[in-house]
């Protein structure tokens, strides 16, 4: 039973990373196991390829680039609605092992809620953070969900209940922002 609840934190906390940045938890996962630091569930061992690590290499640096471009941001979170589910179903199917007991279909759902809705309010904010900085602060925030997603991705392998913990936090300060900013842009728009 605790090894089960370890591996929903840990594939959890990995989808939640996907939807802040969908190929980082990827690369982080594939290398660490490619190194054998940790074992992946069949079939996803595929993930330690070194063709698919560097595809997936060439993706992230990609995604971090172009993220921080005003206009190829948005192009990138529209393509990201579809990437970022389907990574989080990967990445919680993937750190499941042999030790779940959960249906997969159940686990890979709740990758697929975890990225979606991180994703989904990752992208509500920043038109936000757009029109309040007149797009300056686009690539701050950009770096910060890299870093978030790097460091829930480190923690959800290393220390899945924190990493739950701070997605936890992230989903607060989520809500906050955009509560907040949507009070601001009703006021500027009476």
């Amino acid at each position: 039973m605790i090894g089960t609840l370890i591996a929903l934190a840990t594939g959890l906390g990995l989808s939640t990373a996907a939807g802040l940045n969908a190929f980082l938890p990827l690369l982080t996962i594939g290398i660490l196991a490619r190194f054998g630091l940790i074992e992946l569930a069949a079939p996803f061992g595929l993930l330690t390829h070194p063709l698919v690590l560097l595809i997936v290499a060439a993706l992230a640096v990609l995604d971090f680039v172009g993220d921080k471009v005003p206009a190829v941001d948005s192009a990138l979170h529209a393509v990201g609605m579809i990437i970022a589910p389907i990574a989080g179903a990967i990445l919680a199917l993937a750190a499941q092992g042999d030790v779940a007991t959960i249906h997969p279909a159940v686990v890979a759902i709740a990758g697929v809620v975890a990225a979606g809705g991180t994703h989904l309010a990752r992208t509500a904010v920043r038109p936000v953070v757009t029109t309040a900085t007149a797009g300056t602060g686009n690539p701050l925030l950009s770096l910060a969900e890299d870093g978030t997603a790097l460091l829930l991705s480190v923690l959800a392998i290393m220390a899945p209940a924190l990493a739950i913990i701070l997605a936890v936090i992230l989903a607060v300060v989520f809500f906050r922002v955009f509560r907040r900013a949507a009070r601001v842009w009703r006021e500027r728009q009476a």
